[in-house]
């Protein structure tokens, strides 16, 4: 997705060679109008899948699933990270590591909220070793539901996530794919 990638290129920050931060578009401050597209490219590549629902995990996740639920007639979903006072039980469960966080913590939808007729697309702001995308997937899979597929704004090809997810049988989609984050530049993968 090239407007995704020029942003990248012009508000994208290296931090080191395993880190991207994208802050001022997605993950701390949101652009719209950029969201709107990335919804609107989820939806148009998985549109044929039969999605019933989206699925997430709060925050930096929740802008791109809502745009692509809106295209897609569909609700959206986002795996809370902390329990509320209103989400105490019956619920799936999973742990996830996040890898820019160095830690990890325990993910939790609501049993009503997926069913086993469920067709679920899910969506993540980054893939790096793919521990997000697998809990989630782990969820839906609890649920008896199917994943129809995942999909990523920003994916660091230079680590497995992709591959392992692949290997499993989950079909990837990656609107950019970034091949290396060398001296402070952004290289793409295609």
């Amino acid at each position: 997705m090239e407007l995704l990638k020029k942003k990248i290129r012009e508000e994208g920050i290296v931090l080191s060679d395993q880190v991207l931060k994208v802050d001022s578009f997605l993950n701390h401050q949101i652009d719209p109008s950029l969201m709107q597209e990335i919804g609107r490219t989820f939806a148009n590549r998985f549109r044929e899948s039969g999605i019933t629902k989206i699925v997430t995990i709060e925050s930096s996740g929740i802008a791109p699933a809502v745009m692509a639920g809106l295209e897609l007639g569909v609700p959206v979903i986002f795996a809370r990270k902390r329990k509320s006072l209103t989400l105490q039980d019956d619920l799936y469960t999973e742990k996830v590591y996040s890898f820019t966080k160095k830690e990890e913590s325990e993910v939790s939808i609501s049993r009503k909220l997926i069913t086993p007729d469920d067709r679920v697309l899910l969506i993540d702001d980054f893939l790096a070793n793919g521990e997000a995308a697998l809990a989630m997937a782990r969820i839906v899979e609890q649920a008896s539901a199917k994943v129809a597929g995942i999909g990523i704004v920003i994916e660091k090809a230079f680590q497995n996530g992709s591959s392992k997810l692949q290997e499993i049988g989950y079909r990837v989609e990656s609107l950019a794919r970034v091949s290396s984050l060398n001296k402070g530049y952004v290289e793409f993968a295609d």
